[in-house]
């Protein structure tokens, strides 16, 4: 079920009504049947393989707990994690690598014969993967204990609002909200109807709309690009993907308000990030922080303790090899963040295209520390082309596609000419400087908040406008992006 479709804005208030009729355990069984009825819209075959996995998990995570023995505590953990990611690479990447494999036995002469592969990748298979993985390493490292319902540990793996596209939930922020959720009030429904209404906005009258003038960017032969058209598709993709995902967080969020339940924010105004790593502290903050937990401190050799982590030592501390172990984690992280993405060497490249930029800022400021205290504006018109620059291989379908559309960006010789449709560019220079306007006036519209009416007046004439256009296009439905990851 999608949130932009007239079926989910009657599908909500049923299971609201429902859910603040019963109380206790009643409470759980609607939320379960709610997440799997909104789950079997899409492919009811699908639900078996995701309770699979779920109750793999919970049995594992139960195994873990009654044992003291530190070496069968780390095999179970192995055990779940392996079985998990098996789960995921048959349904995400066996296709890819079987033809990746191919292509590189084709250099040497030789053509296996594989069996030809129809493998339909379950929707959000990643998200709840990942949910489940960092349940069994909190319950190993002693942060949360094993759920002992079965019931509420399944609302925890499926619940709906935030089943296929996140933000990817913890055990610790998810299931004590749902074993005593928080009494609904009036404010926490107003709130979260506006996040519904925020989202929608996003979604169907900026993204889908972004959508046609992006499809048609990509769509041009490559020989008809050049340099102003390759930072146009990268600006056009970006707000896109950023309106699409922030668009379903507001609707995941605002949805699970009106539940009483506090789920974490997604984005935080990323395109106002002033620098490669203050970007990820804004853009899809769930992954970024699930991604260093689980995967880059690991790979550091750092030791968790409780919700946090030993220090590490510092370069002076340790050495060139500190640094050189520093980089390596970073590089292959995000390398793998990028394969999380998509089972293609285009998201590959993505994710090594932001490593990079980690990378050289950190090498910058070692270097020259007093940059830190440049000003905001600088570290923001840097990272704002970079962040852009990165979309390319994001969108491109091939990685020579995405090569040349960079090469167009960096060479001078290629501003000469223009060959999108005018109006994509148009769009673009809208939307960008529109997006920034935005931001100030809810900016300045916060700080008078109390002190005058117009903030209330403003934002009553301006969630009346959102009502009203989000009616008008709602009947286009386009799937959002991250349903694909």
């Amino acid at each position: 079920m999608l949130f932009n479709t007239l079926t989910y804005l009657l599908f909500l208030p049923l299971v609201l009504a429902l859910y603040h009729l019963v109380t206790g355990r009643a409470r759980l069984w609607v939320v379960l049947v709610a997440s799997l009825v909104f789950y079997g819209f899409w492919r009811i075959e699908f639900i078996p393989l995701m309770l699979f996995s779920a109750v793999i998990d919970y049995v594992l995570a139960r195994m873990i707990e009654a044992t003291e023995d530190e070496n069968r505590r780390r095999r179970l953990m192995q055990i779940s994690i392996v079985v998990s990611l098996i789960i995921l690479g048959v349904f995400k990447y066996l296709i890819f690598f079987t033809g990746t494999i191919g292509s590189i036995a084709g250099l040497i002469g030789y053509t296996p014969s594989w069996p030809e592969l129809k493998i339909i990748l379950p929707l959000g298979i990643s998200f709840y993967i990942f949910a489940t993985i960092s349940y069994t390493v909190d319950v190993y490292r002693r942060v949360v204990p094993a759920e002992r319902s079965l019931l509420v540990y399944m609302c925890f793996v499926t619940f709906f609002p935030h089943l296929v596209a996140g933000p990817i939930l913890r055990a610790g922020v998810l299931i004590p909200q749902l074993v005593r959720p928080a009494a609904l009030v009036s404010s926490a429904a107003i709130q979260g109807i506006k996040r519904i209404l925020q989202g929608l906005f996003m979604k169907v009258v900026l993204a889908d709309q972004l959508a046609t003038f992006v499809d048609r960017a990509f769509d041009t032969p490559l020989a008809g690009l050049h340099g102003a058209d390759a930072w146009t598709m990268a600006f056009l993709f970006g707000f896109q993907i950023y309106f699409d995902f922030a668009g379903y967080s507001h609707i995941a969020i605002g949805s699970a308000l009106l539940m009483g339940i506090v789920l974490p924010e997604n984005f935080n105004h990323p395109y106002l990030a002033v620098s490669p790593r203050d970007f990820w502290k804004r853009w899809h903050i769930s992954l970024s922080t699930w991604v260093r937990d689980y995967l880059y401190m690991p790979l550091m050799g750092a030791s968790p303790k409780g919700e946090g982590w030993e220090a590490l030592p510092t370069q002076r501390q340790g050495g060139g090899a500190v640094e050189r172990k520093r980089t390596g984690a970073l590089f292959a992280t995000w390398a793998l963040m990028g394969l999380w993405h998509g089972a293609n060497w285009t998201f590959v490249a993505w994710g090594l295209f932001h490593a990079a930029c980690i990378w050289v800022q950190r090498a910058i400021l070692a270097i020259a520390p007093v940059l830190k205290r440049s000003p905001a504006v600088l570290g923001w018109a840097v990272t704002l082309p970079l962040m852009m620059a990165a979309w390319i291989p994001f969108r491109a379908e091939t990685l020579s596609d995405a090569v040349f559309l960079w090469s167009r960006m960096i060479d001078p010789r290629a501003f000469v000419s223009f060959g999108l449709w005018i109006n994509c560019y148009f769009a673009a220079a809208l939307v960008t400087v529109g997006s920034f306007i935005w931001c100030g006036l809810q900016a300045l519209l916060k700080r008078l908040e109390g002190q005058t009416l117009a903030p209330m007046i403003l934002g009553t004439a301006g969630y009346a406008v959102m009502i009203a256009l989000v009616f008008v296009f709602l009947g286009i439905r386009e799937q959002f992006i991250y349903f694909q990851f």
